[in-house]
Parts: structure tokens; C-alpha cells; sequence
């Protein structure tokens, strides 16, 4: 039982790691600045709100965990 939780720490670990990579990276492919990305600033605040890199980011993992679905079949 703690083999296979230690496998699934692990597992997430890597995706996180990876995930964080793919933002690095998007950073400069213009994810986090794409015309539906809201920003509202005021004197004192700043409100961010990626409605279009979320977007593009679950788009992206549906059809990557839709792969690797086929794939386990």
C-alpha cells in the first residue's frame, strides 16, 4: 500500500514539475497575455484573470489525457 502511494506522490510530483516547465515556456509563446486575458488595475490593485490561457491550457490537457487514453486501451 505505501509502495503504490509513494508511485502516485511521485507521479504528481513529475507532472507538477513538467506543468511548471510548460508555463515557463509558454511565457514566451504569449500564454498569459492572449487577447482574453483580463486585467484590471487601479492605483492600489491589480486583478488578473486568464480566462484564454486557461482555456488553452485545458484544451491542451484533454487532448493529451485523451491520447494516453486511447493508448492504455
Amino acid at each position: 500500500m505505501i509502495h503504490d502511494l509513494s508511485k502516485i506522490l511521485m507521479g504528481i510530483g513529475v507532472g507538477l514539475f513538467l506543468l511548471g516547465i510548460l508555463l515557463y515556456a509558454g511565457s514566451g509563446w504569449g500564454l498569459g497575455r492572449l487577447p482574453g486575458d483580463f486585467v484590471f488595475r487601479n492605483r492600489h490593485v491589480t486583478f488578473y484573470f486568464p480566462l484564454a490561457t486557461s482555456l488553452v491550457i485545458s484544451l491542451l490537457l484533454t487532448l493529451v489525457l485523451y491520447i494516453l487514453n486511447l493508448l492504455k486501451r
